[in-house]
C-alpha cells in the first residue's frame, strides 16, 4: 500500500479542486490510455476469432496465414474477409473485429472511385480517409501516440540537461556561471530550421535523431529557470546549515535544492509536452519529420492543405491539436496551481 505525506494528499487535494484541470487531465490520459492500447480499438487484425473448435487472438500474437482457417492463401489474415466468410457458414465460428477495422499503413481503396473518400459509418471509417485511403481516425491515434512518447523523451532530455547545468550555474556562481551564459548565449543563435534543414539533405531523420536533434536547442529554456531558482534557494538557512555540517556540493544540489524546486519543474512540465507535440507536428508539416509512411498529424495537416476539398482531413487534425493542447495547457494550470504554496485560493 502507498502512503503519501499530508503535504502532498493537500496538494492533489487542491488539484482536484481545480475542475477545469483535474478533467482535463482525465481526457490526456484518457487519449494516452486509448493511443498506447489502439489495438485494441483501431486494428485490421481481430480481436478474438472462433474457427474449428479452437479460439485465436491475433491482436497481439504472430502472423496467422489465411490458410489456418481455409481461405487458400498463405500471407495474413484477411479479417474482414474472414467475418463475412463466417457470417455466411452457419455455425463455422465467428470473428470479433476492433471499432475501427482498418490499421494506420493500410489502403482502403474502391472500384471505379478514388480517395479521399469523405466519413462513412457504413464502411467504418469515421472520419474519412486520406488521399492514398488511409482511415484518418487510425492515423491521428496512432500518430498521437508517436507525438506523446516522442515529447516525454524529449521532455527527459531536456530536463537533464537543463536541470543540471542550470543548477550547477547557479549554485557555483561565478566564472563558471559567466563562462556557461556566453556558451549558452553563443547556443541559443544557432539557426534551429537550418540545422534541420541540412541533416535532412544527408540523412533521413529518424525518431532518434529528430529527439537529439530537438534537445541539442531544447534544454536552454528550463536551464535559466533553475538558475534563478537556485541562486535564491542556495543563500536560504536550511542549505547554509546542510553547508555548515560539510555537506558535498553533490549532495547539497541533488537532495536539497533540486527537491525544493520541484514545483517549478512540475509546473512547466506540461507545457513543455505541448511543445514537443507542437514541434513534432511542424517538422513533419515541413517535410523534415518523420518519414512515410509513418503516422503523423504534421503530415496529415499537409494532406488536408493540399486537399481542400476533403474537408474531413483538416478538421480531423486541427481538432485533434485543439483538444491535445487545450486539455495539456488546462492541466499545466492545475499542477501549477496545486504546487503553488503562496496560492490559498481555489483556482476560477
Amino acid at each position: 500500500m502507498i502512503f503519501l505525506n499530508p503535504s502532498t494528499l493537500k496538494k492533489m487535494k487542491r488539484f482536484r479542486s481545480v475542475s477545469r484541470g483535474f478533467w482535463s487531465f482525465v481526457i490526456i490520459m484518457t487519449m494516452i490510455f486509448i493511443s498506447f492500447f489502439g489495438e485494441l480499438f483501431i486494428n485490421s487484425r481481430a480481436l478474438m476469432v472462433y474457427h474449428g473448435g479452437k479460439f485465436y487472438f491475433p491482436t497481439y500474437s504472430e502472423m496467422i496465414p489465411g490458410s489456418a482457417f481455409g481461405l487458400g492463401y498463405s500471407y495474413e489474415t484477411n479479417y474482414r474477409q474472414l467475418k463475412t466468410k463466417l457470417s455466411q457458414e452457419e455455425g463455422a465460428g465467428f470473428v470479433l473485429m476492433p471499432i475501427v477495422p482498418y490499421n494506420a499503413y493500410e489502403n482502403d481503396l474502391r472500384t471505379n472511385e478514388y480517395p479521399p473518400f469523405p466519413p462513412s459509418f457504413s464502411q467504418r471509417h469515421f472520419l474519412g480517409t486520406d488521399n492514398v485511403g488511409r482511415d484518418i481516425l487510425a492515423r491521428l491515434v496512432y500518430g498521437f501516440r508517436t507525438a506523446i512518447i516522442f515529447s516525454c523523451v524529449l521532455l527527459l532530455l531536456n530536463y537533464t540537461i537543463g536541470i543540471a547545468v542550470g543548477c550547477s550555474m547557479g549554485y557555483f556562481g561565478g566564472k563558471f556561471d559567466l563562462f556557461f551564459q556566453r556558451i549558452i548565449e553563443v547556443w541559443s543563435n544557432i539557426p534551429f530550421l537550418y540545422v534541420i534543414i541540412i541533416i535532412s539533405s544527408i540523412v533521413v531523420p529518424s525518431f532518434m535523431i529528430l529527439i537529439l536533434i530537438l534537445a541539442f536547442f531544447g534544454w536552454i529554456g528550463i536551464t535559466w529557470v533553475m538558475r534563478t531558482m537556485t541562486y535564491r534557494e542556495k543563500e536560504k538557512e536550511y542549505i547554509l546549515a546542510v553547508r555548515s555540517l560539510g555537506a558535498s556540493h553533490f549532495r547539497i544540489i541533488f537532495r536539497h535544492i533540486i527537491p525544493n524546486t520541484i514545483s517549478v519543474i512540475v509546473t512547466y512540465a506540461p507545457f513543455a509536452i505541448s511543445g514537443g507535440i507542437v514541434s513534432l507536428t511542424s517538422l513533419d508539416y515541413l517535410g523534415f519529420g518523420l518519414p512515410a509512411p509513418t503516422p503523423s498529424w504534421g503530415e496529415l495537416l499537409s494532406q488536408g492543405w493540399q486537399n481542400m476539398d476533403a474537408w474531413w482531413i483538416s478538421a480531423s487534425v486541427v481538432g485533434a491539436l485543439v483538444v491535445t493542447l487545450m486539455t495539456v495547457t488546462f492541466t499545466g494550470e492545475g499542477v501549477r496551481e496545486a504546487f503553488d504554496p503562496r496560492k490559498h485560493t481555489i483556482y476560477e
